[in-house]
């Protein structure tokens, strides 16, 4: 990589972006580009939009959030179609401040910075391109200089929508340093950016004897005062506020419940009316998006206060539960663990999966389903079939508590457990049991865990045991087959054509002899019986597969053994069974012979080459799977 040729292609980009214009000029471009005089919360949701919306069964999936947020599509969606869309096309949300209200490290403050992100990117685009006038404070939509009696014809001609009045800078600019000739103002493209405070602010409340309510608002520059005598006087003021700053895009409130009531107040009329109280000026205008976040506990305490009311009513608080499937538990282990220094140390494959199904564990709620325990419920979570139970039933379960996911483990726990059996000395290799050890050896020193909550997270630890020492045999079992899924293919095409030609009353051909034999009923029953097929449910089961090939065929899709996920299931099964004598002696034997030693230093090979795992976790693998078949 030419590091300073990136760095001067983003400069020359950078210069490419800017342009001034008087404000005759830029009326022209809004008669070519209406779109660039939308509101805030309108560039928030198509800067969300412009990357993308996938459409799934019935539910909207946003591409913008893909790479940061995992496990959170159900939240994601209500937060963008309730409240986003809503807001950008003028419905009444956008006079609502955005909470969102969660357990502890649920992902709310990733949600606002890659929000703040996305804006930074989105405004250097021609589609979110944001234009100020030039040297104003806020950063003001143009269009507030055209006078009032004016705007109802302006809109029409341009098929725009004007709100706001000039900020007190502004106006007096306006006729000191135009003569109240508007068409010569001049107009300038910016770019949002947090750092230089142009159109995304952020307030973080600090202690309430010594914070000022000029970090919202501004304050007055007092050494102007002398030069232009009064405090009124716009150019005595600093509009340096975050309220201010925020202007055209986005502010984050943190903490906002945490705050002293006093800086509430400011945004009573912000939300309602799109405008606030600064100094000794008439109320000012302001076009942005204010987002805040808090835990549960707080946000209930903060409505049990009657003096809260107005402000409350104010708002739009969307729930962002913690994440309650496993695999998308993993990607945020993985995108955390990636931002570290510990690259070096391998993390075998599944390490990440049993920690994950242990924080989900302790995230769900027991279902009052009858048969339904909560690995099945984790299981269907994650999109796996359940034998016995279908999609309404998820669904079902999905509504049985609103709460769900609002309380558990938090990811932050979890990852900080990983780091100490990372950081351990001399590791070459952290597997499943180290992660499950770390998370064992923490619950004593997590400060909020009760003595019942212990015992019950102790559980889903032998759980998550459980489900790693069936991930472990399985990854064992299928290395020692040479090529696993082609003798997994012969098997499968094997019994479909015996159950065929059985549910069909024929005969079907040996392959060698071209001889007709009946239906091999041995072979059959060996498979189904791996899943529990009893000799009364067979028939049934037999015919439950061939409708299926014929759906897929009338569909045009291939039939493979992973299209049905019970006969796969069986599949395997019936393939590690056949296999499981020479995988336990040949991975328990202390003094291996040749042939032995021959097929062990292959299955190593398959492991690192096509599971991902290192010669030494490998190792460790086949001692570990050696163990377990031997109880």
């Amino acid at each position: 990589m030419n590091l300073f040729k990136k760095i001067a292609d983003y400069r020359t980009e950078t210069e490419r972006l800017a342009w001034t214009g008087t404000f005759a000029e830029y009326i022209e471009l809004l008669r070519r580009h209406p779109h660039l005089a939308m509101t805030a919360h309108a560039r928030v949701y198509e800067m969300i939009a412009s990357h993308g919306i996938l459409e799934e069964n019935g539910r909207r999936k946003y591409n913008f959030f893909d790479k940061e947020i995992f496990g959170l599509d159900s939240a994601i969606e209500k937060l963008v179609e309730e409240y986003f869309h809503s807001a950008a096309r003028r419905l009444d949300v956008r006079k609502r401040i955005l909470l969102l209200m969660g357990p502890v490290s649920g992902g709310k403050s990733t949600i606002v910075t890659i929000l703040k992100r996305g804006l930074e990117q989105f405004s250097r685009t021609d589609q979110g391109a944001v234009y100020a006038i030039k040297g104003c404070p806020m950063h003001e939509e143009p269009l507030h200089l055209i006078p009032h009696e004016l705007r109802s014809e302006v809109e029409q001609e341009l098929g725009v929508r004007i709100e706001g009045n000039l900020c007190p800078s502004c106006q007096i600019r306006l006729r000191d340093e135009y003569g109240g000739r508007i068409e010569n103002v001049l107009v300038e493209r910016v770019l949002l950016s947090e750092d230089n405070r142009v159109g995304i602010g952020t307030f973080s409340p600090s202690d309430p004897k010594s914070q000022d309510i000029a970090d919202l608002t501004g304050s007055i520059d007092f050494s102007t005062i002398t030069e232009y005598g009064s405090e009124s006087d716009p150019r005595a003021y600093r509009f340096d506020g975050e309220l201010n700053k925020a202007n055209r895009g986005l502010m984050e409130f943190q903490e906002m419940l945490k705050c002293d009531e006093k800086f509430l107040w400011n945004l009573l009329s912000l939300t309602q009316e799109g405008n606030f109280k600064a100094g000794r000026f008439a109320l000012i205008s302001a076009d942005e998006l204010i987002i805040a976040h808090t835990n549960e506990s707080e946000y209930k305490s903060f409505i049990s206060n009657k003096k809260n009311e107005a402000l409350q009513s104010r708002m739009i608080v969307m729930p962002i539960p913690y994440n309650l499937k496993v695999s998308d538990e993993e990607k945020i282990y993985a995108k955390l663990i990636k931002q570290s220094d510990m690259k070096h140390v391998h993390i075998a494959p599944h390490s990440l999966r049993a920690a994950a199904i242990f924080s989900i564990l302790t995230r769900l709620k027991e279902s009052k389903k009858q048969g339904m325990d909560l690995v099945k419920k984790m299981r269907m979570y994650d999109g796996e079939e359940v034998e016995g139970y279908k999609e309404a039933d998820l669904k079902e379960m999905q509504s049985e508590y609103l709460e769900e996911g609002m309380s558990g483990i938090d990811p932050r726990y979890v990852i900080n457990r990983i780091s100490s059996a990372l950081i351990r000395q001399g590791l070459e290799f952290i597997n499943a049991l180290d992660v499950l050890r770390a998370l064992k050896d923490g619950l004593d020193q997590h400060p909020s865990i009760t003595k019942e909550e212990r015992e019950r997270y102790l559980n889903f630890i032998s759980i998550a045991r459980k489900e790693y020492d069936e991930l472990a045999k399985k990854e064992v079992q299928k290395a020692f087959v040479y090529s696993f899924d082609e003798s997994a293919k012969t098997l499968f095409n094997n019994y479909l054509d015996n159950i065929e030609a059985y549910c069909n009353w024929t005969k079907i051909k040996d392959p060698l002899t071209g001889e007709e034999m009946d239906p091999d009923e041995r072979l059959m029953r060996s498979i189904e019986e791996q899943i529990g097929i009893s000799e009364n449910a067979k028939k049934a089961f037999r015919e439950e597969i061939l409708i299926r090939m014929s759906s897929y065929s009338r569909k045009g899709k291939r039939f493979d053994y992973s299209s049905h996920e019970r006969l796969r299931e069986a599949i395997e099964k019936k393939l590690f069974t056949d296999l499981k004598d020479i995988v336990k002696i040949t991975t328990s034997t202390k003094t291996p012979d040749e042939n032995q030693l021959k097929r062990i230093n292959e299955v190593i090979k398959r492991l690192v080459e096509e599971h991902g795992y290192t010669t030494a976790s490998a190792n460790e693998l086949l001692r570990y799977v050696g163990s377990l078949l031997n109880r």
